[in-house]
C-alpha cells in the first residue's frame, strides 16, 4: 500500500493547526449516538485544506500548478499555493458555485471557466496541461500526499476511542482512502463505509467492479458529483473500503436541515452526505465526517424554510 502511515502520522502533527483537531463530539440522532466530526470551521469551510497543504509543501518553487475542480479542491489548492507564492490555474465548470469561485479568485488563482460540468472542466485542464510541459497537473484522488493529508482525520477520529463504523462522503476518493488507510491499520474491525449520491453512481460502480466505470452525474451534491473515477483512487478504495451506499438528493437536503437544527452546523449538500446515510449503516458506535459548508446562494434558505 503506497499510502504511508508514517506520512499521515507526521502530517497529523505538522499541518497548519487551523485545519487540524477539528471539533468532534457525540450527538444523538433518533435513538442512535453518533460521533460527529465537523470539518467546516476553517478558512476554507471544508476539509480540503489538509491534503492541499500537504501536497503543496512538496512542490518546487517556480512551478505553475494546474487543477480542475467543482470548487472546494480548487479553493484549497489556491489557498495553499498562495501561501507559498506558487502560481496556480484552476479550471471550473461554468455553473460553479459563485461563493467558491469568489474564494478561489481571492486567493490569487487564475481561473478558467470551461464546460457545463466538472468532468468537462477536468478534460479541458488535462488538454491545457498537455500543451504546457512546464505546468504541474494535480488531480485530486490521484496524489498520495493529498490522501495522506486527509488521512489525518482518521488519526483524530480514533482518539475518541473504538469505533464500529466510519461513514465518509466519496468524491474523487482522497478523503475515504486517507481515512481508511489509518483506520484499517489501527482499528481493523472498524467498518469504513463510503457514501455517494444516487445521481452520481460512478464511484460505487467502480468500487464494486474494481476498475473505473464512468457514468454521468446529476445531483445537488456538486462536491461529490464524480463521473469519471481515477484508476488509482479505485485501486486504493478496493483495499480500504468495506462498503459503499447511495443516498437520494432528498435525503441529503433532510440531513442539511438535521445538522442545522440539531447541531447548529451549516452544511453544503456534499458535506451532509454521510449524515444522510447514518441511519442505514451498522454498528453501535458510528462516526460521520461532515465535510463542507460552502452552500450555493439560496440553498441554505430553502433548507431553513423546509
Amino acid at each position: 500500500m503506497d499510502l504511508r502511515l508514517d506520512q499521515i502520522e507526521r502530517l497529523a502533527q505538522t499541518i497548519d493547526p487551523v485545519f487540524r483537531d477539528s471539533p468532534q463530539f457525540t450527538a444523538t440522532f433518533g435513538t442512535r449516538p453518533v460521533l460527529v466530526k465537523v470539518e467546516t470551521l476553517n478558512p476554507l469551510r471544508c476539509f480540503k485544506g489538509r491534503g492541499a497543504l500537504a501536497f503543496v509543501d512538496s512542490v518546487e518553487w517556480g512551478v505553475t500548478v494546474i487543477v480542475a475542480s467543482s470548487g472546494n479542491f480548487g479553493q484549497a489548492m489556491a489557498y495553499a499555493c498562495g501561501r507559498r507564492e506558487i502560481p496556480i490555474e484552476v479550471f471550473l465548470p461554468e455553473n460553479v458555485n459563485p461563493a467558491k469561485l469568489a474564494a478561489i479568485r481571492s486567493f490569487g488563482a487564475t481561473v478558467h471557466l470551461s464546460g457545463m460540468d466538472t468532468d468537462t472542466a477536468k478534460k479541458r485542464a488535462h488538454e491545457y496541461a498537455a500543451q504546457r510541459p512546464d505546468r504541474l497537473m494535480v488531480r485530486d484522488g490521484d496524489e498520495s500526499l493529498i490522501a495522506e493529508g486527509a488521512g489525518t482525520i482518521g488519526v483524530e477520529l480514533l482518539r475518541s476511542g473504538p469505533l464500529d463504523t466510519v461513514v465518509v462522503p466519496v468524491g474523487d476518493g482522497a478523503l475515504i482512502n486517507g481515512i481508511g488507510r489509518w483506520i484499517k491499520a489501527h482499528s481493523p474491525s472498524t467498518q469504513v463505509i463510503g457514501v455517494c449520491p444516487a445521481g452520481a453512481p460512478a464511484m460505487v460502480r467502480s468500487w464494486r467492479a474494481g476498475t473505473p466505470v464512468a457514468h454521468p452525474a446529476d445531483t445537488i451534491a456538486e462536491g461529490i458529483a464524480i463521473g469519471n473515477p481515477l484508476p488509482q483512487a479505485v485501486r486504493w478504495m478496493r483495499e480500504l473500503v468495506d462498503d459503499m451506499v447511495f443516498v437520494e438528493d432528498s435525503a441529503i437536503l433532510t440531513a442539511m436541515g438535521r445538522a442545522l437544527r440539531g447541531l447548529g452546523v451549516v452544511l453544503e449538500p456534499a458535506g451532509a452526505a454521510s449524515l444522510a446515510a447514518v441511519d442505514g449503516v451498522p454498528g453501535d458506535r458510528v462516526a460521520v465526517v461532515l465535510t463542507g459548508a460552502n452552500t450555493r446562494p439560496g440553498q441554505l434558505e430553502s433548507v431553513v424554510a423546509a
